[in-house]
């Protein structure tokens, strides 16, 4: 549940609290993944979030919108085949028999567990809810207040976009072909099949016909409209998109780990570096005061020659650094030189390394044109960036050498800068490591100001220049199957992970605008008008969608995707609706049949019913409730203060309610739901399964299908809790 001030809350069936977080923005929508392992909310800012059930931890977080994302629909592919012989989706994810397990990412040194907002190593709970490969193909709908609906694979791989405002929407019974398109329109609730094949959308806009001329537009009937969109991609291409979707999810988390060891790595070396700057900077300070124009360095290798001592060295080495100066700023520098290959040996390069075996699989796949080029697998895209992950592990070994080499000099010099103070104090000295004295010359030529690991952490405009030779057999390499940018070797190891980055999203987007241009609207069925004023506005109508099985037909495997589940659609019609009908609850089935028939003779299988809510109350929410039942949440009409009067909740049964076929027109001006307002079934409390609330309540209602639990909310802040006995001819007061 969500709470006025935008917390969730998370009960078991025994109302016993699981936890309660704080996203710190609005929340707009929630749904559960399948499985019912996690939720993914939708907040005012277009973020959608999943969140582990079992303690709130966030999982993923996935900026598809750019507005509230105000409906969430999460489905599974309901179709299991028994015969694996033609069971073509038994994909194995072989990373496994090569690979330990993924690395995970690194935690930033001096933070607790659990401040970074990552999982815990020791949670292995993370992987399995976060990794596709454990997971039937699912996807997630996100519709947002500006008409947007994305699909994501998993909830966390995006597959797919398309605008309401943009759809060409035909109008299959018109006399003649036409098109329509939909303006001012706001999303009130998505529902995806079980079969994954369709759509629908209930949305509030303006029809008008394309044809129409853009002065005469502005004369199309605001309304509530059900779009069907046609999804079969998903189905037709599910086993192709579900391992590309394995693949590809799970590059992406291996590439947030990448990029958070590139941001721990340059965040420990740039602290090493400045506390070493902030301990030897002093010295040019005493070389000026001392009236002397020679730099630290020259006055480093003057004493490592063998002459005379300055005074401001003297001073420093002995005065102003210390022996246990000297070892101090040696733990920090060769301590981060240590921790950063650590970084790299335990998380970076492993990642670097599965990347690159995953995007070897993808590429055989991408070969397999028949197959996977229907889904905008390109070859040429996933070359590139397999060639770039090839490219980085190649940056991540020089960038290795790089740093053993630095810290090895390092370490040198400070030994050699021991034996110095030691010899100034005229202490013994035998105890102490050796050191290199052409190595001392190196260092201070070339590293005491400068850093050479620096660059290869941070983006940098300032390229590295090879040497020639190494760079003429990297060309030579070429003609062998060698990497065709031969440039990389000018590039530091941030540059290449940004350029690897950048390949992958470019292959990755393929898929998504293929998958984005081949979902159509194949229908549309106007319920009722609006009145002119609500045109700029977002109506709130209770509305619910769900699929059950078609118990009529008997279908195979194969016809499943056609022909196997019936769409109910139930809504209110509000009372300061244009249409002739008021207080009146809808009920649609089989929208998504309506255009499965050959001719229009036989294509009337599209079947509502209106029900009037009793006398002196209003519908607050409605729900479907398994199939052929509906549960309504209504409130007695008052025209005291919402906590005063009654509300009640009631079960119909569908499956007895007088169904009325509806002719389908061409006209999109005609509201099909008029044509029942003389055949309108008036509802009865003393006819149906009622529940008594002494208190009027507010929505929503949430019934769940496999409990018989309905959730409601009182007007006086309190959450209701009733069991639904179908054994008994009324609703248990069990609370």
């Amino acid at each position: 549940m969500v709470t006025e001030d935008s917390k969730i809350l998370l009960h078991r069936f025994n109302w016993q609290r699981l936890w309660t977080i704080f996203p710190g923005r609005c929340i707009t929508s929630l749904c559960w993944r399948p499985d019912g392992k996690a939720i993914a909310v939708g907040l005012e800012d277009g973020t959608i979030s999943l969140h582990d059930v079992e303690n709130g931890k966030l999982l993923r977080s996935l900026k598809s919108h750019t507005v509230a994302v105000v409906s969430l629909n999460w489905e599974e592919d309901g179709q299991v085949i028994k015969d694996d012989s033609v069971n073509n989706s038994t994909y194995e994810d072989r990373t496994s028999r090569f690979f330990p397990p993924a690395p995970r990412v690194p935690r930033m040194p001096g933070l607790a567990p659990g401040d970074t907002g990552f999982m815990d190593d020791s949670d292995d709970s993370f992987r399995e809810l976060s990794n596709s490969s454990y997971q039937r193909f699912n996807i997630l709908c996100s519709g947002d207040k500006d008409g947007s609906i994305c699909f994501s694979i998993f909830g966390i791989f995006p597959i797919g976009k398309i605008n309401i405002h943009n759809l060409s929407i035909p109008t299959p019974y018109a006399t003649e072909p036409a098109t329509c398109r939909l303006s001012h329109a706001s999303i009130s609730k998505i529902a995806l099949s079980k079969d994954l094949c369709h759509l629908i959308v209930m949305c509030s806009g303006e029809l008008n016909h394309d044809e129409v001329e853009s002065a005469e537009r502005q004369l199309g009937v605001h309304g509530c409209h059900c779009l069907l969109l046609d999804t079969s991609i998903f189905w037709k291409r599910k086993n192709e998109l579900h391992q590309v979707a394995q693949q590809a999810s799970n590059i992406e988390d291996l590439i947030e780990v990448i990029r958070s060891s590139l941001s721990v790595m340059s965040k420990q070396w740039s602290d090493a570096m400045h506390t070493f700057h902030e301990k030897f900077d002093s010295l040019s300070s005493l070389i000026i005061d001392h009236g002397l124009d020679s730099s630290p360095q020259e006055e480093f290798l003057s004493l490592l020659g063998g002459a005379r001592t300055s005074p401001p060295v003297h001073q420093f080495l002995v005065n102003s650094l210390g022996e246990s100066g000297v070892k101090r700023v040696s733990k920090v520098v060769c301590g981060a030189g240590k921790e950063l290959q650590h970084v790299v040996l335990d998380h970076l390069q492993p990642a670097a390394e599965i990347i690159g075996f995953r995007m070897g699989e993808l590429r055989g796949l991408s070969r397999w044109r028949t197959r996977f080029q229907g889904i905008g697998l390109d070859e040429t895209l996933i070359n590139n960036a397999t060639e770039k992950s090839g490219i980085l592990l190649v940056q991540v070994e020089r960038f290795m050498r790089v740093l053993s080499s630095v810290v090895q000099q390092f370490s040198n010099f400070f030994n050699w800068l021991l034996k110095c103070i030691k010899l100034l104090n005229q202490e013994p000295s035998d105890q102490l490591l050796p050191y290199n004295s052409e190595l001392v010359v190196i260092f201070l030529k070339f590293l005491y100001d400068q850093d050479p690991v620096k660059p290869f952490l941070e983006l940098s405009e300032v390229d590295i220049e090879p040497d020639m030779e190494t760079l003429q057999r990297v060309k030579e390499l070429v003609h062998f199957g060698g990497f065709s940018d031969c440039d990389f070797l000018r590039r530091t190891l941030a540059e290449e992970f940004k350029q690897m980055e950048s390949s992958f999203k470019e292959a990755f987007l393929m898929p998504f605008t293929t998958i984005s241009r081949k979902m159509l609207c194949k229908d549309v069925l106007p319920l009722f008008a609006l009145p002119s004023s609500s045109a700029s506005v977002s109506v709130s109508v209770p509305i619910s969608v769900t699929y059950y099985k078609d118990a009529s037909t008997s279908v195979s495997s194969y016809q499943t995707h056609e022909h196997g589940f019936i769409d109910y659609i139930s809504f209110q019609i509000p009372g300061d609706s244009s249409s002739n009908i008021a207080n009146c609850i809808g009920i649609s089935r089989r929208f998504m049949h309506s255009l499965s028939n050959s001719s229009i003779e036989e294509s009337a299988s599209l079947e509502a019913v209106l029900l009037s809510v009793p006398d002196g109350y209003h519908c607050v929410d409605l729900s479907l409730y398994k199939e052929g039942q509906i549960v309504l949440l209504l409130n007695e009409t008052t025209s005291a203060s919402e906590c005063s009067g009654e509300s009640c909740m009631m079960i119909v049964q569908a499956d007895d309610l007088p169904f009325v076929s509806i002719p389908r027109s061409g006209c999109i001006n005609t509201w099909n739901l008029d044509q029942l307002k003389d055949s309108v079934m008036h509802l009865r409390l003393e006819n149906e399964k009622v529940r008594n609330i002494p208190h009027s309540v507010v929505a929503p209602l949430a019934v769940s299908a496999s409990r018989g639990v309905a959730c409601v909310f009182a007007a006086r802040k309190r959450a209701l809790v009733y069991i639904l006995d179908e054994d008994e001819d009324d609703v248990s007061d069990t609370e």
